[in-house]
């Protein structure tokens, strides 16, 4: 590669990065609406993303996808025939598939259904866009602390205790779950790569 030039030459430019502009057009109405209005099984998952330094990212994105309970088959998001624009959710039908950018303070929050995978524990797949990231990062939230999963039966107890989404204590609570990120630094979430 070139060296760049700066005396009588075009000044170097900075390389590309990602965002922070996730913010435009990608979010929509009722994105971590995974779960039909009202359904009596929905659970909240909810968290904060942070940084190597333990600051909370206020313009990430996350994408959250799992199977229904029961068929494990994902409902889907409805689109304009004629203009092909964002129609919405039905708030009957689950929809499997979720997108949520984090709040000024870091914070996300979607209300699902209890997720079926079959021969594993139930989880949710999660993946994170986020200032500074070339590449997008892929993780999971496991919603059920006991049982066997290949995945987390290979890694050591504290790498294993961040891909859990804990539950919430208090009747008040009931049926959330918290699930921060951290990029990386002490406690950084495990997360997988897809080859």
């Amino acid at each position: 590669m070139p060296e760049p030039t700066t005396a009588g030459g075009p000044p170097p430019t900075p390389s590309q990065t990602v965002g922070p502009f996730y913010g435009y057009a990608l979010p929509f109405p009722g994105g971590g609406d995974i779960a039909p209005a009202g359904h009596p099984d929905a659970v909240t998952v909810h968290g904060y993303v942070y940084d190597g330094d333990g600051a909370p990212v206020p313009d990430a994105l996350l994408e959250f996808w799992q199977g229904g309970p029961g068929t494990g088959l994902p409902g889907s998001i409805r689109r304009d025939a004629v203009t092909g624009g964002y129609l919405g959710r039905n708030g009957v039908d689950f929809t499997g598939f979720g997108r949520v950018p984090t709040d000024a303070d870091g914070h996300y929050a979607v209300r699902t259904l209890p997720p079926a995978t079959p021969a594993a524990l139930p989880y949710l797949s999660v993946c994170v866009f986020a200032r500074g990231l070339t590449h997008h990062l892929y993780t999971r939230a496991y919603l059920v602390q006991d049982g066997t999963d290949a995945l987390l039966d290979g890694l050591d107890p504290a790498r294993r205790a961040t891909l859990r989404a804990l539950p919430e204590p208090g009747p008040a609570r009931h049926g959330t779950h918290r699930f921060d990120i951290r990029l990386q630094g002490e406690g950084e979430t495990v997360f997988l790569e897809f080859t």
